[in-house]
């Protein structure tokens, strides 16, 4: 069984629902990502997102955006990242880890060889936010043959025909992005956001996990009553932006607490 099955199943004989978070690697230099990965874990993050940077994130806010820009010019490459990924898994072969990035660095790589060397590294799934599921199957191909999954994500504009094709094709996890726009953004609906979960789970058995627009206790309790995993990103990256690293990892971990306990009073 795969980490992410493992651990999906191991929330849900607790009735506790997992909490996803997302960390530009190498933000805003290299030292930092992995020792950072490793307190979010210790403070109650159940699989990490690890963001590969990129200079051209269109589905992505500012604050994400920023990040990428930030870990560039501190020297982190795809590469690197899976490296990071390596690095980790010395000390942490349970939690699931997923690349989460863009199309063209792993179409510049070759999908076999980028497969091949994140499987090598630890690595447990792969989002490509730019792949619509109709032209991913020869990197979900690829994916198989490793025993990694391939996650997609599902918005409140998807056709009842895209969802089905996604439940098809998904494992791991299914991302329901729960707002129309860029990353970061900030107004939720959480009823039309649960009604859309409920559908998409009447038509698989895949978890969903629920991001964009999460950043508090309130709204992470809010979007865990309906789906299996609540997703964070900007609300942790954003320390990055201001803060001195050190100071940035605290204010992350203390985020992190803050959500875990918000999520775990819906048990």
């Amino acid at each position: 069984m795969s980490r992410l099955a493992t651990r999906f199943g191991q929330l849900k004989s607790q009735q506790r629902k997992a909490l996803v978070s997302y960390v530009m690697a190498g933000d805003p230099h290299p030292e930092v990502t992995v020792p950072l990965l490793h307190e979010m874990v210790e403070a109650g993050v159940d699989v990490i997102e690890l963001g590969l940077p990129f200079s051209d994130p269109m589905a992505d806010g500012p604050v994400i955006a920023l990040a990428a820009e930030r870990a560039l010019a501190g020297g982190t490459n795809t590469l690197d990242a899976l490296q990071m990924v390596k690095e980790f898994r010395l000390k942490d072969r349970e939690t699931p880890v997923v690349l989460m990035g863009y199309l063209n660095p792993v179409e510049v790589i070759g999908y076999e060889k980028f497969v091949a060397y994140a499987y090598e590294c630890g690595v447990d799934g792969v989002l490509l936010v730019d792949l619509p599921p109709e032209e991913a199957k020869s990197l979900g191909e690829v994916l198989e043959k490793y025993d990694m999954d391939q996650i997609f994500l599902l918005a409140p504009t998807s056709t009842d025909a895209r969802i089905q094709h996604v439940a098809k094709q998904a494992s791991g996890f299914i991302y329901y992005v729960s707002l129309k726009g860029v990353t970061g953004a900030a107004t939720l609906d959480v009823s039309e956001a649960a009604a859309r979960i409920q559908k998409i789970k009447a038509v698989t058995d895949v978890p969903v996990g629920v991001g964009f627009g999460i950043s508090d206790a309130a709204s992470a309790k809010a979007m865990g009553v309906a789906a299996d995993a609540v997703i964070v990103g900007s609300a942790f990256v954003k320390q990055f932006a201001t803060l001195a690293p050190e100071q940035a990892v605290i204010a992350t971990v203390n985020k992190v607490k803050e959500l875990r306990a918000a999520l775990d009073e819906l048990v």
